[in-house]
C-alpha cells in the first residue's frame, strides 16, 4: 500500500466558506478524502490540515504552532513511510502581519522541501515524491477578512508562478489548484464542497501519473 501525506491549511482541513474552523466538511467531502476515493484501496491518505497554518512563520496572534515547518518533521516521522507528500500552503503567509511578497512565500515552501528531502521518509530511506499545490487565488471581496488580508488578493494571484518556479528549481512536482477550482464567494478564500470534489479528482489523476511514471522508470 502506498501512502500520501496531504499537508495544508484550512482548505485541506475542509473549513466551510463563511464559517469557523469548527464548520468543516466531512471526511469524504474534503479533497484528501475525495482523492483517496479516486485512488482506491491501494492508497493510504494521511490528512494533515490546520486552519491558519503558514509555511515557516510563527503566528504572533494565533500561535507558534501555526508554523508549518515546526510541525512538518514530527508529522512526517510519525507517518513514515511516505510515497508522496503534497503541500498546499501559502494563503496565510499573505496576512498583513507577515508582510511577505509572493517570492518569500515560495522560499518558505522551499524550506519545507529541503526538510522533506533531508528526512528521506520514502521507502528504504529514499526521498518521496513531492508535489507543491498552489492554492486558488483569493477573490477581491473577502468580507470581514479584508483588514487581516489587506493587499493579499493581488499577491495571491502571483503565488502559482512563484511556486512553479521553486518547484522546478528543486525538481519536485507542481499543480495549480486555480486551474480547476476557484474560491467561494461566501468568504473569498476558502473552497466550497464542489471545489473539494473537483480538486480531489484532479489531484488523484496527478498522483496516478506520478505512480505510473515511477513504475516504468
Amino acid at each position: 500500500m502506498r501512502s500520501v501525506l496531504c499537508f495544508g491549511d484550512s482548505n485541506t482541513h475542509g473549513q466551510m466558506p463563511g464559517g469557523t474552523p469548527l464548520d468543516r466538511f466531512g471526511p469524504q467531502q474534503r479533497w484528501p478524502g475525495v482523492m483517496g476515493r479516486e485512488l482506491g484501496p491501494g492508497w493510504h491518505i494521511v490528512e494533515e490540515g490546520l486552519s491558519g497554518r503558514t509555511t515557516v512563520r510563527d503566528d504572533p496572534i494565533e500561535g507558534a504552532h501555526k508554523n508549518g515547518r515546526t510541525y512538518l518533521t514530527p508529522c512526517i516521522q510519525s507517518h513514515t513511510i511516505l510515497d508522496i507528500v503534497i503541500i498546499m500552503l501559502g494563503t496565510n503567509d499573505l496576512k498583513v502581519r507577515f508582510n511577505q511578497p509572493p517570492s518569500e512565500v515560495a522560499m518558505g515552501l522551499g524550506c519545507l522541501i529541503y526538510d522533506i528531502k533531508e528526512l528521506s521518509p520514502g521507502p528504504g530511506g529514499t526521498i518521496p515524491e513531492i508535489m507543491i499545490v498552489a492554492p486558488p487565488p483569493m477573490l477581491d471581496d473577502i468580507k470581514e477578512w479584508e483588514s487581516i488580508f489587506k493587499g493579499a488578493q493581488e499577491k495571491s494571484r502571483k503565488l502559482a508562478l512563484e511556486f512553479e518556479i521553486i518547484a522546478d528549481s528543486l525538481e519536485v512536482h507542481f499543480f495549480d489548484a486555480g486551474s480547476v477550482v476557484a474560491c467561494d464567494p461566501r468568504d473569498g478564500f476558502h473552497i466550497g464542497r464542489q471545489a473539494h470534489e473537483d480538486l480531489g479528482v484532479a489531484l488523484a489523476r496527478e498522483v496516478e501519473a506520478i505512480g505510473w511514471a515511477n513504475e516504468h522508470v
